[in-house]
């Protein structure tokens, strides 16, 4: 029993670390518990002082020393952990908890990409009981739509379990302004339709957008002699088969579209995977947080310098949250320099949410805040 209750010399360690963080929180607090960032003077003589540190020690430990200082330089002192005043971005999180309504609306106007039978149509017949849908060409007019107060929602697909992220969409979120309020994972189902009578050996040419081609490559490899042609949207291109005079040509598209446009099923369920689904969000003008939201979206500009998405990682870390997706896409006219995207899984009640947005200016250059949501599965 003796032995049980004596502590190892790793135990005394321990304790020892613990008690000199701690003391270490209480200096940061006692000496400027508002200071956010050291002069750039300071911050060259504390690295100097650490490669110093560093070299006192054997060779197999100084990479992981400073590695270990970083992360003590960013610990915060308790009093650093406010909300912020209103007019900063945590406030207007606050704000947008307490003014949005308790329940998801019904009856909204909502824009898709594309036509009748797409399947951004029935992402939004998932997310809302009843929508007005207005369609449009492309996802650039989609965003522009939620901007100008044409629509009050939008429903846009963002990545496929199999095909991966719809990178067009990303690069356009960089030149809109818009926040989103829900998502969706849909399951998708992809068949080959053509105009009754066809014969799947008469096919010369399927048509369909570069997502669902992608995910049904493998059955389409198996069609000899078939020229595959990319398609603005699988619904468009059901559509444009109906009303083709052709009897030669065949679209990849929702069951849905047979009934929109009276083709006929030459091949069903020819994705590659029956685990096939997309994410949809659902953007809005204005800042809306719903009850039960536990995702939060953003998107980040960080120094181009070693470490600096590692410091951001160690944020999530040190707040215990969770990381769900990590995207980065090129920043236009600017050479390998990258926007970060996170998607990250957080109550939008925990007040460590708030206290991350009041640190994240601190380890990037730039940083937006697209929204806290639910996600329906």
């Amino acid at each position: 029993m003796e032995n049980e209750n004596k502590k190892s010399k790793i135990d005394i360690i321990d304790e020892e670390i613990i008690k000199l963080l701690a003391e270490r929180v209480q200096v940061l607090d006692e000496e400027d518990p508002q200071k956010k960032t050291l002069p750039i003077e300071d911050l060259r003589e504390r690295k100097q002082k650490i490669m110093a540190l560093a070299s006192e020690y054997p060779e197999e430990m100084r990479d992981y020393i400073p590695v270990v200082v970083n992360l003590l330089n960013e610990m915060k002192g308790t009093k650093t952990r406010s909300n912020g005043p209103k007019g900063t971005l945590a406030g207007k999180i606050e704000r947008a908890k307490g003014e949005t309504a308790k329940l998801f609306p019904d009856y909204v106007t909502v824009a898709c990409q594309g036509t009748e039978g797409a399947n951004s149509q029935i992402a939004c017949d998932r997310i809302f009981r009843n929508s007005d849908i207005m369609f449009f060409s492309n996802f650039d007019a989609v965003f522009t739509s939620i901007e100008k107060g044409l629509c009050k929602y939008g429903v846009i697909p963002v990545e496929n379990s199999s095909a991966g992220t719809v990178n067009k969409v990303y690069d356009l979120m960089m030149k809109h302004n818009f926040y989103i309020v829900r998502s969706i994972r849909l399951k998708i189902t992809h068949h080959l339709l053509a105009k009754p009578g066809t014969k799947l050996e008469n096919v010369k040419e399927i048509y369909s957008h570069e997502q669902a081609i992608s995910q049904c490559s493998q059955y389409l490899a198996g069609l000899k002699g078939v020229k595959i042609i990319p398609f603005e949207n699988t619904a468009q291109a059901a559509k444009m088969v109906a009303e083709s005079d052709r009897d030669d040509i065949a679209a990849l598209a929702s069951e849905l579209c047979v009934k929109y446009y009276g083709l006929e099923t030459l091949a069903s369920s020819v994705q590659n995977t029956d685990n096939n689904y997309t994410r949809f969000i659902c953007i809005s003008k204005n800042l809306e947080i719903y009850p039960g939201a536990d995702r939060t979206s953003l998107m980040l500009i960080l120094p181009h310098e070693y470490g600096s998405l590692y410091k951001v990682l160690s944020k999530f870390h040190m707040l215990g949250i969770n990381l769900l997706k990590l995207e980065s896409r090129p920043l236009p006219n600017k050479e390998f320099e990258f926007m970060f995207y996170f998607d990250i899984e957080i109550p939008a009640e925990n007040p460590k949410l708030l206290q991350l947005m009041n640190e994240l200016g601190e380890v990037c250059d730039s940083f937006i805040y697209l929204g806290s949501y639910h996600e329906m599965i």
